[in-house]
């Protein structure tokens, strides 16, 4: 993986000491601990880059990864699925980051409408994939435990964050889940919303151990305090 990141601009250039001890951990070491494939490793390091508004680096990772480890559509369906974790205000800078390396490529946008859902159906598709990840009884128990004026946060979590996205093609729900996870981390004081999706990765069939290899990927990007608050949780939750 080290000649998808070996060069960091002016880092390297004016302060070469500190980029070659940042490359042999991040784009070195930190790799012959996890256990994921080429692709889901990308997808989970640019994944925690959007979270971490890194879209410098995230820039040059994406230039060197698209087409050879990760396909046009795969980084549309990542940006996608960031703006319900990470809010449009974060995202929104990267997909202009996306249509320019896409320029440079020679990809030609838009790419295919990759949408499965419409605003019928939405709520209905949305509802079965929480259910399917965190089980019935626990989505009726949030829905009843919700207070009044606030269900319709319940509504949109249904519609917009599943229904309208995790329905979509292109990734499939492993990898949802665990870019999912990877967002939640990085962007730290989300512990609840951690347990909860550590418990839907688990439920789509992502191991402990696969868990435990994204964080060790992003802990160069997020330091250690948020990393090992998600270990924590990893290991509460698996137990």
């Amino acid at each position: 993986m080290n000649d998808l990141f070996s060069n960091f601009g002016r880092i390297q250039k004016n302060d070469p000491e500190f980029h070659e001890i940042f490359k042999n951990f991040a784009f070195s070491e930190v790799f012959e601990y996890s256990s994921l494939s080429e692709k889901d490793s990308i997808l989970v390091i640019l994944a925690s880059l959007i979270a971490a508004q890194s879209p410098k680096a995230f820039k040059k990772i994406l230039m060197s990864a698209l087409d050879k480890d990760i396909a046009p559509e795969e980084v549309k369906e990542l940006l996608y699925q960031s703006v319900p974790y990470v809010g449009f205000a974060r995202a929104h800078n990267f997909f202009g980051v996306v249509i320019k390396v896409f320029d440079k490529k020679g990809i030609e946008s838009p790419l295919e409408n990759r949408s499965n859902t419409n605003p019928e159906t939405r709520y209905d598709k949305g509802r079965e994939i929480q259910e399917s990840y965190f089980g019935f009884e626990n989505i009726e128990m949030m829905r009843n435990q919700t207070p009044d004026g606030q269900k319709h946060f319940n509504t949109f979590l249904e519609g917009f964050c599943f229904g309208d996205f995790y329905t979509r093609d292109g990734l499939d729900d492993q990898q949802r889940e665990l870019i999912t996870f990877t967002f939640i981390t990085t962007l730290g004081g989300c512990e609840n919303q951690l347990r909860g999706h550590t418990q839907g990765n688990l439920a789509v069939g992502n191991t402990k151990e696969k868990l435990i290899s994204a964080v060790t990927l992003i802990v160069p990007y997020i330091g250690f305090p948020r990393a090992l608050n998600a270990l924590a949780i990893i290991n509460e939750i698996c137990e």
